[in-house]
């Protein structure tokens, strides 16, 4: 990263610390995932009763999203990146040792919650950002978070293998996240996002969001755009290990764990479209993401069958799906400062529902229809992505003469106090 991307003020290594920070916290929303089978039997529970844990993380990190991420625009950001490293790393080595499943769920739904650091993250780092490298200091700080997503079910695993139990997962997060505490918080701003104002209260700011949805039409569209393709994503991932298990390809679970690494080429390609995004638009990337999430699609349904096939699908899914991802967030981040942090939390949330739909509507396709109905539901959520770019794009070429704005410039217009 050179000095020109970065304000002067703006610490040598601010952007790698921020990125590697926001990949090891995002990896403990997702590594309690390939431990299920191992928690079910270590406290002698079913299976289903074992996904309780992955539930109440599920539920925490959608908690911590719309009452800790709003707290950014109005906070030292120093004291709450220490703050929530500091629980999190804490409920982890709780959950390490937790004598019941129900202590475990409780830890879980605790760390989840604490563990939202990647969003405050996001809006900081544009404000680090010089003009014009939004969109590159997104795409360094999204390739972390993508690769903490997909490696952290990998590394999980391996851990408990290597130490013989699952607890041996949480305490290595823990022990990660809590020497995150010692470096981090000296690269985050010490002072408050607005400096000039008194701070908002809490509930000011929480009571700010739905007006966020009405006022904000740049919000809208990211929203659309990105919960539609991550549900198609979530369709994609929740499902494949039916299909990559059942016949004629069969593999075994091991294998199946570690089918997530051929994501990983295509996640590190997206780091170049926040480039993209500062020199074609966010539109244009936006569409760039369709076309490369379309064109998986169109390889799981026709080459349903080939091992290749499927990883050349995963990494254009990886790809579009994070492109998609760092233009939506540069498109809200165009706004004044003061919101940023509130624009990100109905973004993601967004995003959150999205997922936890398309996973609920693969489930039901796939035991209906099998893969053919996971890949036409997938299929669906981009066609109603399609819609909402295209009516977009419509609408911005039809405004009167001398109206039209660049995509974020309405947001900051029309700032919430």
């Amino acid at each position: 990263m050179t000095t020109a991307v970065t304000r002067p003020y703006v610490k040598r290594g601010t952007i790698p610390v921020l990125a590697t920070a926001t990949a090891i916290t995002v990896s403990n929303i997702y590594f309690t995932q390939p431990l299920l089978d191992e928690i079910a039997r270590g406290f002698h529970i079913s299976p289903s009763a074992a996904g309780l844990v992955a539930t109440t993380g599920q539920m925490g990190y959608a908690l911590g999203i719309i009452a800790i991420v709003p707290l950014a625009d109005g906070v030292r950001l120093r004291r709450l990146s220490a703050l929530l490293l500091g629980v999190t790393a804490a409920a982890l080595l709780a959950g390490a040792f937790a004598p019941s499943l129900a202590l475990l769920s409780m830890a879980t739904l605790v760390l989840s919650a604490t563990t939202v650091l990647p969003q405050v993250i996001m809006p900081t780092v544009v404000s680090m950002a010089t003009p014009g490298h939004a969109g590159r200091v997104l795409g360094a700080v999204g390739t972390g978070l993508t690769l903490g997503a997909l490696l952290s079910r990998t590394a999980a695993g391996l851990i408990a293998e290597t130490a013989g139990t699952w607890r041996a997962g949480f305490a290595v997060a823990g022990v990660a996240t809590g020497t995150l505490l010692l470096v981090l918080p000296r690269y985050m701003p010490a002072d408050r996002p607005t400096r000039t104002r008194a701070p908002q209260s809490y509930l000011r700011l929480l009571a700010s969001l739905p007006k966020l949805i009405t006022e904000h039409a740049p919000l809208r569209l990211s929203a659309a755009l990105g919960g539609t393709v991550f549900a198609a994503f979530s369709a994609f991932w929740s499902s494949l290990a039916f299909h990559l298990t059942a016949g004629p390809i069969a593999l075994g679970p091991a294998k199946v764990g570690l089918f997530g690494l051929f994501s990983v080429p295509g996640a590190l390609a997206a780091r170049y479209s926040g480039r993209l995004t500062d020199h074609w638009g966010t539109r244009q990337v936006n569409a760039l993401s369709l076309a490369s999430v379309l064109l998986a699609f169109a390889l799981f349904g026709l080459a349903d069958q080939s091992l290749i096939a499927l990883a050349v699908g995963c990494n254009l899914l990886g790809y579009g799906t994070t492109s998609g991802q760092i233009a939506n967030q540069a498109r809200i981040f165009a706004a004044q400062p003061a919101i940023r942090a509130r624009l990100n939390t109905v973004y993601m949330f967004a995003v959150f529902a999205g997922g936890a739909a398309g996973s609920a509507v693969a489930g039901v396709l796939f035991s209906a229809f099998g893969w053919t109905g996971v890949v036409v539901g997938g299929l669906g959520f981009l066609l109603l992505a399609g819609l909402a770019l295209t009516w977009h794009t419509v609408h911005i070429h039809h405004r009167a003469d001398g109206t039209a704005v660049a995509d974020g410039a309405a947001m900051a217009a029309g700032a919430v106090r």
